[in-house]
């Protein structure tokens, strides 16, 4: 990341990171539980949702995490459905969001004809931003704990509480493991940029 890339990621990561966490917040809400709401996530004020240390992670490694949304499990009406639906919410919202930022791309192509230096500042800031939250979508779906995904995994088998909890404290050092492999190694273990210029390509 040189310091104009990063200008340019900062729109994209602080909307995808916001929208991610209000939407899991409101999900639960839905579902029944108003602990995130008590607790004021339900919320589009980035300040609310970003956790500093996690945030500077995302500037100078690549790769971050924003505050967890926390919700009472003895509130919902089936947990186990209600966990995964919960997990879920945040990608989906990426990928809503990155759908959305990518047609703006689209329209922008469509409706604009006069390319300045203004104009070109607009695409990359629209750019980076339908990056960001499609990486968002893939990475966060993966089934590796603390990830989204691996809440929506482990719903899908009777696991005890207890052997989820340990794959969840193993899983947090794989995933920097492979982070870290991949952002200072230089080798592609989660081709995620690949796939993400695949879906931008596709759209447009």
């Amino acid at each position: 990341m040189n310091w104009q890339n990063m200008i340019y990621s900062l729109p994209g990561i602080l909307l995808g990171l916001t929208v991610h966490e209000c939407c899991h917040a409101l999900c639960a809400l839905k579902l029944g539980d108003t602990t995130a709401r008590d607790q004021g996530r339900i919320t589009l004020n980035p300040l609310v949702h970003i956790d500093l240390v996690g945030f500077l992670f995302i500037i100078f490694a690549g790769f971050g995490w924003a505050k967890p949304v926390q919700f009472d499990p003895h509130r919902l009406r089936n947990f186990r459905r209600d966990k995964a639906l919960i997990a879920a919410a945040g990608p989906l919202s990426n990928m809503v969001l990155g759908i959305l930022l990518t047609l703006s791309i689209k329209a922008f192509f469509y409706f604009v004809s006069d390319y300045n230096n203004f104009s070109n500042h607009v695409l990359y800031f629209l750019y980076y931003a339908a990056s960001i939250n499609f990486g968002l979508f893939i990475f966060n779906l993966l089934p590796i704990p603390p990830l989204d995904g691996s809440h929506i995994f482990f719903s899908g088998f009777n696991i005890k509480p207890e052997t989820e909890e340990r794959i969840r404290t193993i899983g947090m050092p794989v995933l920097f493991i492979i982070l870290i492999i991949q952002n200072f190694a230089d080798v592609t273990i989660i081709p995620i940029g690949r796939i993400v210029g695949a879906i931008i390509d596709f759209i447009l």
